[in-house]
């Protein structure tokens, strides 16, 4: 995102913890500041119009109020299609929505870029057995995602923030087609040149490989969604082409971008 709006010609000012550790296009200000320490961003805000934010709910109202009251006019927010959903209990809805409602709140313009699921996840997902086994383990095999390029996502971030006319839309952003798990495998393997197995868990052997690295209510959340997912496929929209005039990346370009994450070590 931070390469689109350098070579958009308008100053960028970068907010990161560790300004040393930053890899940043040239000529992007970097600045050091914590979302999580409303109180570091003074700095950041300074002669800043237009913001993109990084959703942390718990200073999302704090960090929206000193941005309006530093000048800043409109902010793009990375939210979530989750909050769509009906479920008031609904993890990822839950923290999304409230920083939608904190931007709302602040007075400022807003755009609301609400992403469905991220190709980029399956590189924690299922790298690591990818890269030492050749196999996905996972349940619900037939859930069938849009999963979306992020560099689709920074593409209607950036349009969103250089360009009139996104004021008050909300963008659900997908790729262009859904894929089952067992499909997204196969277009793996084709891409690395090599077999990949499937292994299907059932929803309680799913839960325990997932809960050593996400909470409990996650864990409930990604196995409710591909549990629907598997007998509705998620949403396909053209937002990507609507706001950045060109068509959304497919999976194949993705996992072609990636190769290297799952490349086989030796």
């Amino acid at each position: 995102m931070a390469e689109g709006l350098a070579a958009s010609g308008h100053r960028v000012r970068a907010l990161t913890r560790s300004p040393s550790a930053a890899s940043l296009p040239a000529g992007v200000e970097v600045v050091q500041g914590d979302l999580e320490r409303p109180e570091s961003l003074a700095a950041a805000l300074e002669d800043v119009e237009r913001m993109y934010l990084f959703p942390v709910p718990e200073t999302a109202h704090e960090v929206a109020t000193l941005a309006r009251k530093a000048g800043v006019r409109h902010i793009v927010v990375l939210s979530s299609s989750s909050v769509l959903s009906d479920d008031e209990a609904h993890h990822s809805a839950r923290h999304h929505r409230t920083v939608e409602r904190a931007v709302e709140d602040s007075g400022a313009a807003w755009t609301f870029v609400r992403p469905d699921e991220f190709a980029v996840n399956l590189l924690w997902k299922w790298g690591h057995s990818i890269r030492t086994e050749s196999v996905v383990r996972a349940p619900y095999g037939r859930a069938a995602r849009a999963l979306v390029h992020e560099a689709d996502v920074a593409a209607v971030a950036v349009a969103a923030l250089l360009e009139d006319g996104h004021e008050g839309a909300s963008y659900e952003v997908t790729g262009p087609r859904a894929l089952t798990q067992i499909e997204q495998v196969d277009v793996l393997a084709r891409t690395l040149g090599r077999e990949i197995r499937f292994e299907e868990l059932s929803r309680d052997a799913g839960r325990a490989a997932m809960s050593g690295s996400m909470p409990p209510p996650v864990v409930e959340m990604v196995l409710d969604y591909l549990a629907e997912s598997a007998v509705t496929p998620g949403p396909v929209t053209d937002v990507v082409r609507k706001v950045t005039g060109r068509e959304a990346r497919t999976f194949a370009h993705w996992a072609a971008d990636h190769v290297d994450s799952f490349a086989t070590a030796g």
